[in-house]
């Protein structure tokens, strides 16, 4: 790996994938800027070209969304489904100690009041726990919502900005050729 690796690696496949794209639609530019065709021909060609791009762009666009919405949904159900979970494994346990607390108690009276005491503390402590961990998920699903909002956000923008770009690449060659 030489230093440039290095210095810039690279972090996913869409950079690639960006680059084969823009690439293809600057080298698509160049091919028709540089064909024997009459300016009418070469305009139309030009903006049929443009237009797939900006079809293109456009589907890239709904999938990035869409990819987007699935992954919040997701997100979002299992951060329900770990709250029921641990909301619904708290009310066993809180059942099971309540059943436990009154066989003691009528058994022996004395030795039912101690362990009521422990039990009533450690349902205290339970539901705590069970309320601490519910606010976490919470935050934790809000947190990893906010941030796949983020991200869809970000890459709408570069695909746009990307689109614009590619846009003005071919506008400006068309206006160097003319």
């Amino acid at each position: 790996m030489n230093t440039a690796e290095k210095e810039y690696p690279v972090e996913s496949g869409g950079t690639f994938l960006k680059g084969i794209f823009i690439g293809g639609l600057l080298g698509a530019a160049a091919a028709l800027l540089f064909a024997p065709k009459p300016g009418r021909e070469m305009r139309s060609d030009l903006s049929d070209k443009l237009t797939v791009a900006t079809d293109k762009t456009r589907e890239v666009a709904g999938a990035v969304t869409d990819k987007t919405k699935s992954l919040a949904t997701t997100v979002s159900e299992k951060a329900t489904d770990l709250a029921g979970t641990v909301s619904a494994k708290a009310s066993d346990i809180f059942t099971t100690v309540s059943d436990s607390k009154q066989q003691i108690a009528a058994t022996l009276s004395e030795t039912g009041k101690k362990i009521g005491e422990t039990v009533s503390d450690a349902s205290k402590d339970i539901s705590g726990h069970v309320k601490d961990a519910s606010e976490d998920v919470s935050v934790e699903a809000k947190d990893a919502s906010k941030e796949v909002a983020d991200k869809a956000k970000d890459a709408s923008k570069e695909v746009a900005d990307e689109a614009k770009d590619a846009k003005e690449d071919v506008k400006s060659a068309y206006k160097t050729s003319y």
